[in-house]
């Protein structure tokens, strides 16, 4: 049971809580005064009762001696005067009973034994008493008589002390809360003004504000010099950070002007590979096909040899700069996404580059409509550099096998190229997706190691990832993900995978 009310101030806490204490020491008081007094008037009356039955027993001596009832009788019919003693009984050694009060007998008084050699002696609890005292005559008992009291002076008494108590007890506890309202607008008007700024200062985060008491006091004193202490602390902070983000908004504004600055040099650089380069590459590759063409007789042998050589540079020259312009597409080129048949486009790829080698035989399966939404341009650089790779690595093999497809790890669909070519150390496999770095030798497969860098750019632009499996001369799978804009349209197809 919760004694205290449901206010949340403090103020009325403290309130209820004087009120709570001053009424139960004021019961203690008055249970403590009346419990005093109550016993100390029953000690009174026992000893006052005990008198009278001394004196009771010293007038019917005689005439238990002489057998004359009606005198000891007369002697008890003196108790019609106390309005305490309810009966009483006068009984021979022998334990017969020899007079009784009143005399018509309507309240019975069985004898009680003495202690051996006590001569008075009481029984009973609260106001309802015994007193027996022994008749003594010349030195010998010769009988006893009892007195059975209510003593109803003691209930009067402890009514009239309860009417005062709780008299008392009202002025007081009125009193209380009297002063407890006056000390509450002393002391808690000063708390709540605290709490109204704390909150001010929380809900408008105004870090300028400070409370001032309007009286002073010690503690109150302490804990505002505490709280506006803080306050300044965090003004200083908070204006400290608002120049610090001002300084670093100015800076990323600075960064990004280069980044832009250089994002711009590097689209002319790629202008320039673009129409600078390619344009004396094609004429050397025209100029090498018109003297094969216009050689008189039989070519020599060497002579051919060194315009195929000039020719095969001049297309591993071509591939690098294109290269380079994939790569640099990757990162400044915007994405425009729309849906895309990845099947399609990987089969149009395949068989582009079975028209360039003719004379190799690669099986290719392909996993049809796989689409997704992405952008087209990009996912035609992805799916090129993943299938030239495969289609490169193959080169080896007597029959060679390509395949893309479509699983799902999970909730994610994953789509995957997989070939049987020359593989790699999957311990080194975190260096194909670095710019420039190879894990084979340009004299066995020919590349400059930018191409899956370029896939890897490509695919954390759309939100996705890129990662391979594989193993040396076992073959390599090369897994992709895209990101919620680009989630996989895959429809089941009951023809399966396509064969090219």
């Amino acid at each position: 049971m919760n004694l205290l009310p449901r206010q949340r101030s403090i103020a009325a806490r403290l309130t209820w809580m004087n009120f709570l204490v001053s009424g139960i020491a004021l019961m203690l008081v008055y249970v403590s005064l009346l419990a005093y007094n109550l016993y100390s008037f029953r000690e009174s009356a026992i000893e006052s009762l005990s008198s009278e039955a001394q004196i009771i027993g010293a007038n019917s001596g005689s005439a238990i001696t002489f057998d004359d009832p009606s005198s000891a009788e007369t002697a008890l019919s003196a108790l019609s005067h106390s309005n305490d003693v309810v009966a009483a009984a006068i009984y021979t050694q022998g334990g017969v009973k020899f007079a009784q009060y009143p005399a018509n007998g309507t309240v019975n008084l069985e004898p009680r034994p003495l202690p051996n050699a006590e001569t008075l002696a009481y029984w009973g609890s609260g106001a309802d008493v015994v007193i027996g005292s022994r008749i003594v005559l010349q030195g010998k008992p010769i009988g006893t008589v009892y007195l059975s009291a209510h003593l109803q002076a003691m209930r009067r008494r402890a009514l009239r002390y309860s009417a005062i108590a709780g008299a008392t007890l009202a002025l007081c506890l009125g009193v209380a809360m009297l002063v407890g309202s006056v000390f509450r607008r002393i002391l808690a008007q000063p708390l709540v003004a605290f709490a109204q700024t704390a909150r001010l200062v929380s809900r408008y985060r105004d870090y300028s504000l400070r409370f001032t008491p309007g009286q002073s006091y010690d503690e109150l004193s302490s804990l505002t010099e505490a709280f506006n202490e803080m306050l300044s602390e965090i003004q200083q902070r908070d204006k400290a950070l608002e120049t610090a983000k001002a300084e670093l908004e100015l800076r990323v504004e600075e960064r990004t002007a280069q980044l832009q600055a250089a994002n711009r040099e590097l689209e002319a650089f790629s202008y320039t590979v673009a129409h600078d380069l390619r344009g004396p590459l094609q004429t050397i590759s025209n100029v090498c096909f018109l003297i094969q063409a216009t050689e008189q007789g039989e070519p020599s042998e060497e002579r051919s040899s060194m315009l195929e050589q000039l020719r095969s540079s001049v297309t591993s020259m071509s591939h690098m700069i294109n290269d380079l312009l994939d790569l640099s597409r990757s990162t400044s080129a915007p994405l425009h996404r729309k849906p895309v048949d990845l099947s399609h486009m990987a089969s149009s790829i395949l068989e582009s580059l079975s028209e360039t080698t003719p004379n190799r035989h690669v099986e290719t399966i392909i996993e049809p409509k796989c689409q997704v939404n992405a952008d087209p341009g990009l996912m035609q650089i992805v799916l090129q550099n993943l299938l030239r790779n495969s289609w490169k690595f193959t080169g080896r093999r007597d029959v060679a096998r390509i395949e893309f497809g479509c699983t799902h790890r999970g909730k994610a669909s994953v789509f995957f190229v997989r070939d049987n070519g020359a593989g790699f150390d999957q311990g080194y496999a975190d260096r194909l997706f670095k710019p420039f770095q190879r894990l084979h030798a340009s004299s066995e497969f020919p590349g400059i190691g930018i191409g899956l860098a370029t896939v890897r750019r490509i695919l954390t632009r759309h939100g996705g990832s890129v990662w391979a499996e594989g193993e040396i001369d076992a073959g390599a799978t090369f897994f992709f993900t895209l990101d919620s804009f680009t989630s996989p349209l895959v429809e089941p197809s009951m023809s399966g995978p396509h064969r090219l």
